[in-house]
């Protein structure tokens, strides 16, 4: 997380939460929560791209997980496809 944001684990929880509320709403039915769903998930991608490069740049392990400098900077080509991917998926899925 950049050092500039403040409540980091706090920030972390809430998008996760943001996250998982987001894949539920795409899971909807209705068209119309499906579209405010994969909306607010794209949006959420764009905002966390900045901790992502942060991530990248600084080469932050999270956890146990040592995925190195090179594995954080493979994921940000994928952010501009994930966020494709929820925007089809939140008007084409029937």
């Amino acid at each position: 997380m950049p050092s500039y944001l403040p409540l980091h684990r706090e920030l972390v929880l809430v998008s996760g939460l943001l996250e998982i509320l987001g894949g539920l709403g795409l899971a909807v039915p209705s068209p119309r929560v499906r579209r405010a769903a994969g909306w607010g998930l794209a949006v959420l991608l764009v905002l966390i791209f900045p901790a992502n490069v942060h991530m990248a740049v600084n080469e932050i392990q999270v956890g146990s997980v040592r995925t190195g400098a090179l594995g954080w900077w493979l994921r940000l080509p994928l952010q501009p496809l994930l966020i494709w991917w929820v925007l089809w998926s939140a008007r084409l899925r029937r």
